[in-house]
């Protein structure tokens, strides 16, 4: 098992949901943060009883790539390595094949698919550096099987599997591995008020930190490529 202790990851999204229960989690398992978020004064509550020294903010803007060039090399400057990335940031939309315009299947396109590309493009040699670099991008269960009627999201989720396959073959050798975290509902602003099924039931954003933990942890020879985390009953999931 790998210690987490002094591990830097780089967190997308960290502000609110998954990446604020990722960034939770990872801090008190020891590793150095920095954090990405549109609005980086967000944080600072997070921040209020933090220690400084390990935790670093940076905006990012999904579908800004000079925040996220602007990112990597503060969170180099501050920590002087990346041992792993979590690429979390993403929007949904409800938009169906009959409705679904250019514009907005152009702007899920570039948040959930090219954001998270561009990211592994420039963590990626400091990932191979540290011999043991983590990648687990935030799927979703829409990206293994179709349940509903929204193209882009699904689309996009299919598209962030392919890219965590492809993550894990370019970076094989050099020890990276990469996770496709497909969770179904997350209790998280994006799905609160859903008619599809009640809060309650949903998952807690807590449980899949604890599961990203876990994959951290695993040495190179215990490599995960998919987990697929379910709060209701479906067929193969």
């Amino acid at each position: 098992m790998l210690d987490l202790n002094n591990r830097v990851v780089l967190i997308s999204g960290a502000n609110r949901g998954i990446g604020l229960a990722l960034a939770t989690r990872l801090y008190e398992a020891g590793c150095f943060l920095s954090l990405g978020a549109r609005d980086p004064e967000s944080l600072v509550s997070f921040l209020a009883d933090k220690n400084k020294a390990r935790v670093h903010v940076a905006r990012y803007e999904a579908t800004d790539w000079t925040s996220h060039e602007l990112w990597v090399s503060a969170a180099l400057e501050q920590f002087g390595k990346i041992d792993a990335l979590i690429n979390n940031a993403g929007i949904g939309s409800h938009q169906t094949i009959r409705t679904i315009s250019e514009t907005e299947l152009d702007a899920v396109w570039a948040v959930n698919c090219k954001a998270p590309l561009h990211m592994i493009q420039l963590a990626l040699p400091h990932l191979e550096q540290s011999g043991s670099g983590r990648v687990i991008n935030i799927a979703s269960l829409s990206g293994k099987r179709v349940r509903n009627d929204h193209i882009a999201y699904t689309m996009s989720k299919f598209a962030v599997l392919a890219l965590s396959h492809s993550t894990r073959r370019i970076g094989w050798e050099s020890g990276v591995r990469c996770t496709a975290l497909c969770p179904s509902f997350v209790l998280t602003d994006m799905t609160r008020g859903s008619d599809k099924i009640k809060e309650a039931d949903m998952i807690d954003p807590k449980d899949l930190a604890e599961l990203a933990t876990t994959l951290l942890t695993l040495p190179n020879t215990a490599s995960v490529a998919e987990i697929m985390v379910n709060c209701r009953l479906e067929d193969m999931f």
